[in-house]
């Protein structure tokens, strides 16, 4: 998400008349999931929204399509900027009684929190499905969630490691692992207290002891990855998912220890000119259809109690999802990132 450049877009999606017993034409799922029928009716009234978001502008593109299948009268119009740049402009705007979003999205909880005077009372229908703690405000809700899992070459790693302590291995010294800096943000900083807090405070030493490599980010080093540069890797599965899906060889494993998970932050402004549209974007995004989607599309995991599907290698029986504590995660960052690169000789 390192991208400098602000992009906007319009999607419209070109999905036919849904079928089946409706109201107004659409599904009485829909009105029960989604929305009343008077909330259906008023969004596509006004027909449309503005969407902010500090996602990848390619994935957030694919979940508007997938909602148009649903809403084909509602427009979406995407602005994306990474992170940081994004929450600079929302105080700009709201300073100067402009902001211009009716929902935006985030990926760092601790920004958009400090933020909530701005967002207006929201909850979805399914609210009650949600997991506390992946919540910071009442007024916040986490319409994408990542997830942390171990991936690997699979055309050259014939014995991939199975559990996150199978990284502390002899056999993998010397640049066979590699990971993404603890600093780079708050996904790899969830990962780095994960292994910290959950795999023993002597994991950082015995891991940097077998000469790792590190990467800024993600991106680059799920490329190098594929080329076999490297062969094994922590990598958030929704980047190394969509390279699978792709042909690359690769392939990931969620390890019995836990899947660290980084959920988004995703609230609807007290400013919203299209306050119907955008809940009912957000409606979708938290229903299950919506979660679903994203799991098997785009490679995410979910915030929901009762996940509606999983991800390919996942059994529920063995594989837990692991969230930070948001309070020790605000206050421990600045004091275990810097040991965490004094541990693995990082300079930033």
């Amino acid at each position: 998400m390192k991208r400098r450049s602000f992009t906007r877009t319009a999607v419209l999606g070109t999905a036919g008349i849904l079928t089946g017993s409706s109201v107004g034409g659409l599904p009485a799922l829909a009105q029960n999931e989604f929305g009343s029928k008077e909330l259906i009716a008023a969004a596509e009234k006004e027909g449309q929204l503005t969407y902010y978001t500090a996602n990848f502008a390619e994935t957030e593109q694919e979940v508007i399509k997938e909602f148009n299948k649903r809403f084909p009268k509602v427009k979406v119009a995407m602005v994306r900027a990474p992170g940081g740049q994004l929450i600079t402009r929302i105080k700009t705007e709201a300073a100067a009684g402009k902001l211009g979003a009716d929902a935006i999205s985030h990926t760092d909880r601790g920004l958009m929190l400090a933020l909530a005077d701005l967002f207006q009372d929201y909850a979805p229908p399914n609210a009650a499905d949600y997991r506390p703690d992946a919540l910071v405000s009442p007024k916040l809700w986490p319409g994408a969630t990542l997830g942390w899992a171990i991936s690997y070459n699979s055309a050259l790693v014939k014995n991939p490691p199975k559990t996150w302590m199978d990284l502390l291995k002899p056999e993998y010294k010397n640049r066979m692992i590699a990971q993404v800096v603890a600093p780079s943000g708050g996904t790899t900083w969830t990962r780095s207290m994960f292994e910290r807090q959950v795999l023993g405070e002597d994991y950082w030493a015995k891991q940097a002891a077998l000469g790792i490599a590190l990467y800024p980010s993600g991106a680059p080093l799920s490329d190098a990855l594929v080329r076999g540069e490297v062969q094994i890797a922590p990598s958030l599965y929704n980047i190394v998912y969509t390279k699978a899906r792709d042909g690359a060889p690769v392939d990931s494993v969620f390890a019995p220890e836990g899947v660290p998970i980084i959920p988004f932050s995703d609230g609807i402004p007290k400013t919203a000119k299209n306050l119907n549209a955008a809940k009912l974007f957000m409606n979708w995004r938290l229903s299950k259809e919506g979660q679903a989607f994203q799991i098997k599309s785009l490679g995410n995991i979910t915030s929901l109690k009762e996940p509606p599907a999983f991800p390919k290698g996942w059994d529920p029986k063995v594989v837990k999802v692991w969230v930070p504590n948001f309070e020790q995660f605000e206050k421990l960052r600045t004091p275990w990132i810097e040991e965490w690169n004094k541990t693995y000789g990082y300079r930033q």
